[in-house]
């Protein structure tokens, strides 16, 4: 099983070059940037999280120069963004910087994508909440004409455009379109048009992860797939030993640690300890 470490990059965390050195120096597979372009005054949808929300949202710097700089600064770590919220962004550009990213880093990105909750800022960018899913499924299908078409031309409700030429492409072929959210809705998602799922550990609007495990196997079984075709990454694992042991036996591929966007001083100590799981649990 592989691990992670996704964290809010801010300008006071402790500065990305020496955080993804140290992720690969023990022995992480990939480190994750999130993504809010800001957060609006207004909140007519609440939290997920189900507090205030953290100082963090406010303060996340932005995930492709964040991932960028990664890339340039290691030689394996993976990089992904946990999750880019491309509903907010312009699909033609969006296929752009994630077929650069992914040729730079020499075909290591991770492509983690979500419909988001926060129906202020979504709409300040133009995004019609109601049909945020929609624009999002008509969205990959559009990047994936643009990676692996030499003139590619999409025609969707949402997204629509003539032929084109751009480049480049992404090194891996697929480049992988990893879905976040929450079961079942993000699973089906995941199912249907993912490359793998990405549910939160302990969010309890999931229910028990052993509950809708076995259903969202058997929800890839109905589609022809399996879990080869999707794994799950999971995200915001504790640091549990029991639980990382289960997930590595029910067939969770990734484990991402989630750490507070803190200095070097609270962030090394908590990949220290986590590289001691990382060795107990693959021992």
């Amino acid at each position: 099983m592989d691990f992670g470490v996704f964290m809010f990059h801010t300008d006071y965390s402790m500065p990305i070059v020496d955080q993804a050195q140290a992720c690969e120096a023990r022995g992480f597979e990939s480190l994750w940037a999130p993504e809010h372009s800001h957060i609006p005054l207004s909140r007519k949808t609440p939290f997920p999280g189900g507090t205030e929300l953290p100082k963090m949202y406010y303060d996340a710097m932005d995930p492709f120069v964040i991932l960028a700089a990664a890339a340039a600064a290691t030689k394996n770590l993976k990089i992904g963004t946990g999750v880019c919220l491309v509903i907010q962004r312009d699909t033609i550009q969006t296929a752009k910087l994630a077929a650069s990213l992914d040729q730079v880093s020499g075909g290591r990105f991770l492509f983690g994508i979500g419909g988001g909750w926060n129906q202020d800022e979504m709409e300040d960018h133009g995004t019609v909440y109601a049909t945020r899913f929609k624009r999002m499924r008509e969205q990959v299908e559009a990047m994936r004409a643009i990676w692996t078409d030499p003139k590619p031309e999409y025609h969707g409700e949402i997204v629509d455009f003539p032929p084109m030429m751009t480049w480049p492409k992404p090194v891996q072929k697929p480049l992988p379109i990893i879905v976040g959210g929450a079961f079942p809705h993000a699973a089906r998602r995941a199912v249907r048009y993912g490359n793998g799922w990405i549910p939160i550990a302990g969010r309890a609007a999931y229910g028990s992860f052993e509950e809708y495990f076995p259903v969202y196997k058997q929800m890839l079984a109905d589609a022809g797939r399996s879990l080869a075709d999707a794994p799950i990454t999971m995200f915001g694992a504790a640091e549990n030993y029991d639980q990382l042991m289960r997930y590595r036996e029910l067939g969770v591929a990734r484990v991402v640690a989630g750490l507070a966007p803190e200095g070097a001083d609270k962030t090394l100590p908590a990949l220290d300890r986590w590289a001691e799981l990382i060795r107990k649990v693959n021992s």
